[in-house]
């Protein structure tokens, strides 16, 4: 039973009023809660409404993300890409709610992990909530926690891009929320956990959501191996919709205000800031990205300049709400740099990995976390009237440093260990593995093997071709000179058709 009134705790001069009773006329949401009642608490109805705003705002990141995947994939595997995404949105909104919540946040967890105070979402309503300085209730943080985990597993799946089957990712998304995104989420965003504790500076998840999510897609792109046709003329990877992309950025951006203004958990001077910071980041890399590409090529790329904006977005999301505005500037050159050059060593690596998880989300997310330690204003992170901390390298605090580079250590090791082994287990797990998808099934595309349908409908496209003569059919298929059809354009058909052509 909940107990819920309007009024204040403040008397009209500021003075405290009862611990029982409540000042009438005022506007904040009184609630009485624990054993028998006994316990008080008011919560702003204002920062309520922005957490909830901010938890809608992070919640179109996830089909922003499908978009992006989509538009830079070859157009016979866009819908996959679509459906992986908003899959892993799904899948995680159940774990949260069954158990996830409780092993990431349980105000009674350990130092390393959650239990199941909080199991089915017991007891998540009206308690406040101590990384909200008690003025949101459980039921608020939640929900907008709920957004971040499920944002997770969406980028790190972009690595199955065309070879990767979806049941198989489906069972994976279960599984790893549980023992690496809320593990690592429990380490340093609950009270109990020992990087909280020892002082790592982590605003809005560098590592639970970048590192986390940069490394697992590395561990996906190595397991499951190359794309067929993948190192040879016969695969010509383009972007085949570059205004998807630019969708998929834009809603990426405006999420982003959300993910990182909201991460104060009120409506205050640090979420201002957050968002300040966030967007002149996001803007400085993806200019410094498209300025790189064009010292190459002479052109301005829409992609580069995309690439580089998520690239400052995600550096600055650890840093947000510690740093100041000129620090959130170079955040933004340094990590787009630093990623735009470490896209050339996949060839190095012998990696496939196709939407450049590991250097956009990975690589960026440690010069965030290391630039925090160094740029970490104790006067910034205090704009919330609460946080108060020793600072960074401003401010002569010299350890933070070597702290952030620690926890970037443990973040790695943790996720690639154990995703590896998460992968291991399921590809060889009968009715679930294995997790790459047949050579015929990425031949004719991941829409057709795994979906049944299609992102665009070329049915009536590809009768007009056949009608005209060989050699706009000839077109259409794009031999590019090879004895054999690309892949890239083969939509619509069947199995059968493409295998009895490329056999031909």
């Amino acid at each position: 039973m909940v107990n819920i009134t309007y009024g204040s705790l403040n008397n009209i001069d500021g003075t405290v009023a009862s611990a029982t009773v409540a000042v009438a006329n005022g506007t904040d949401m009184i609630v009485t809660f624990g054993p028998d009642e006994a316990s008080i608490v008011a919560y702003s109805p204002g920062d309520i409404s922005w957490i909830l705003t901010c938890t809608a705002l992070v919640w179109i990141m996830i089909p922003g993300l499908g978009y992006l995947y989509s538009g830079l994939a070859r157009r016979k595997n866009a819908l996959h890409l679509l459906l992986l995404t908003l899959a892993a949105l799904a899948v995680v909104s159940f774990q949260w709610f069954f158990w996830g919540y409780s092993l990431a946040f349980s105000q009674t967890s350990g130092a390393f992990f959650g239990n199941l105070r909080n199991f089915g979402f017991m007891h998540v309503l009206q308690d406040p909530v101590p990384q909200t300085y008690n003025k949101v209730p459980e039921i608020v943080y939640a929900m907008y926690q709920a957004m971040f985990a499920g944002l997770v597993p969406a980028i790190a799946i972009g690595a199955a891009c065309e070879r990767g089957r979806v049941w198989p990712f489906l069972v994976f998304t279960f599984v790893w929320t549980t023992l690496v995104y809320d593990v690592i989420a429990c380490w340093v965003w609950n009270p109990t956990g020992w990087a909280f504790k020892w002082g790592v500076l982590d605003y809005a998840g560098g590592g639970p959501v970048e590192v986390n999510s940069g490394i697992t897609g590395l561990v996906i792109s190595y397991y499951l191996g190359p794309r067929y046709g993948h190192g040879t003329d016969r695969l010509l990877f383009k972007p085949h919709n570059v205004s998807h992309i630019v969708l998929g950025t834009t809603f990426l951006w405006v999420g982003w205000l959300g993910f990182n203004g909201g991460s104060t958990f009120a409506a205050n001077l640090r979420a201002g800031m957050s968002i300040a910071t966030t967007n002149l980041a996001a803007s400085s890399a993806g200019l410094t990205w498209m300025f790189l590409d064009w010292r190459l090529e002479r052109k301005w790329s829409v992609v580069g300049f995309c690439t580089g904006a998520i690239a400052g977005l995600v550096a600055i999301t650890p840093a947000a709400g510690f740093i100041g505005l000129p620090a959130a500037l170079l955040v933004g050159v340094v990590s787009a740099a630093v990623s735009n050059f470490a896209t050339a060593l996949k060839g190095p690596m012998r990696v496939d990995d196709v939407m450049d998880v590991f250097s956009v989300h990975a690589l960026a997310g440690y010069v965030g976390l290391l630039l925090t330690g160094i740029f970490t204003q104790a006067s910034v992170a205090n704009n919330d009237g609460y946080t108060v901390i020793p600072g960074g390298w401003i401010d002569g605090h010299w350890i933070q440093l070597p702290i952030q580079l620690a926890w970037c250590v443990a973040v790695t090791a943790w996720c690639g260990g154990v995703t590896f082994a998460i992968m291991f287990v399921l590809d060889h797990t009968p009715y679930i593995g294995p997790f790459r998808a047949t050579e015929t099934g990425e031949i004719i595309g991941m829409d057709e093997d795994q979906c049944g349908e299609f992102a665009y409908d070329f049915a009536e496209r590809l009768r007009d071709v056949e009608s005209e003569g060989s050699d706009q059919k000839s077109e259409e298929t794009r031999f590019n000179g090879s004895s054999e059809p690309e892949a890239v354009e083969v939509i619509g058909s069947s199995a059968e058709k493409v295998a009895s052509s490329t056999t031909a």
